[in-house]
């Protein structure tokens, strides 16, 4: 008998799996407390479980954690993880300390088929689909799991290509009987599939972030082939229109790319696609890829666009870059993965 995988899986599904044999939601409750909040995975030494629980679990299922095969740290403490799932399938996750603030950035899928040019995951190619339970398995099984406080879906691949496993590690990820991570310090990035992006803000109460390059539908479908189908003004009028529950932010993320998408014309569009919206700019470095010969703006033209943003009336903020030494950065992971 092939034995269940339980990381990734809700209490109410580990209830019914438990259920016949005369075990109650608190039984589930904690089992799913020892795997996402406890992180431990032998299930024959936890005390407070009873030994017909014990007995039982070992019988039908595994816990389904399983640790990283490798890992790298940048000079500014950043530490990037590479994952290699039962199946096969490469990611690879980052962890970025900050004070009292640590973030964990998670891949949904290993590889990517969105195509855009500038990302080194998109070139890796596309090997499929993570479930939920290797998406938590990237928080729960790296060293500092019980320091992190913020987790953002913005690894390799496209959250919305894998909406079901997303939603649904995002519950796993806020529940109570989860990790009990508050929604608002969850965000999920996306380069726009309409479709998915609807049901996700219906779906999940965490933050969105939208990924631009460009105000002009022209520039943008040159860069982010997923505007061709779903362009991203038709995104930004769902995300204006939305009714927000509280604290939860909805956001665009620029990429500042010297000459190309950092002009005056550029803040202009900037300007009147998002006026008067509520939602908010993060202005992020270029990471230049090898042969490249774009540069990322300047410190003073990133400060530039935030300022006049800011002053127009968006709430704007400069991200620095973290762990571009190691490859961890924006659009760079996978760089050290092996194409099959």
């Amino acid at each position: 008998m092939n034995k269940i995988n339980l990381c990734g899986l809700t209490a109410e599904e580990i209830f019914r799996i438990i259920q016949p044999k005369g075990f109650n939601y608190n039984h589930a409750f904690a089992i799913t407390n020892t795997i996402y909040k406890k992180r431990r995975s032998d299930f024959s030494r936890i005390s407070n479980f009873p030994n017909k629980l014990k007995a039982r679990l070992a019988e039908i299922a595994i816990p389904g954690s399983y640790e990283p095969i490798a890992s790298e740290i940048s000079n500014d403490k950043t530490i990037k993880y590479l994952f290699r799932n039962p199946e096969g399938k490469q990611f690879e996750t980052v962890y970025i300390p900050d004070g009292k603030r640590n973030t964990v950035c998670i891949s949904t899928q290993s590889g990517c088929r969105m195509g855009c040019p500038f990302c080194v995951t998109a070139k890796y190619g596309f090997h499929g689909n993570l479930s939920a339970g290797d998406i938590i398995n990237q928080i729960i099984s790296i060293p500092p799991a019980e320091k992190v406080t913020h987790v953002v879906f913005m690894g390799m691949g496209e959250p919305m290509d894998n909406l079901e496993n997303v939603v649904k590690a995002t519950g796993i990820i806020s529940a109570e009987w989860g990790m009990a991570i508050s929604p608002r310090n969850i965000t999920v990035s996306t380069v726009g599939i309409l479709p998915a992006v609807e049901l996700f803000l219906e779906r999940s109460g965490c933050n969105l972030t939208l990924s631009l390059y460009s105000p002009y539908e022209d520039e943008r479908i040159n860069v982010i082939p997923a505007e061709k189908k779903y362009p991203a003004l038709k995104i930004i009028e769902i995300m204006k229109n939305i009714p927000l529950k509280k604290k939860r932010r909805l956001s665009i993320a620029y990429v500042l790319i010297k000459d190309i998408n950092d002009t005056d014309h550029h803040l202009s569009g900037l300007k009147k696609m998002l006026g008067g919206s509520g939602i908010r700019v993060n202005l992020l470095p270029y990471h230049p890829v090898k042969n490249d010969e774009n540069e990322p703006s300047s410190d003073e033209r990133m400060h530039y666009f935030k300022h006049n943003l800011v002053i127009s009336g968006i709430s704007a903020s400069v991200r620095k870059s973290r762990g571009a030494d190691i490859s961890a950065a924006c659009g760079l992971l996978a760089s050290g993965l092996k194409h099959d």
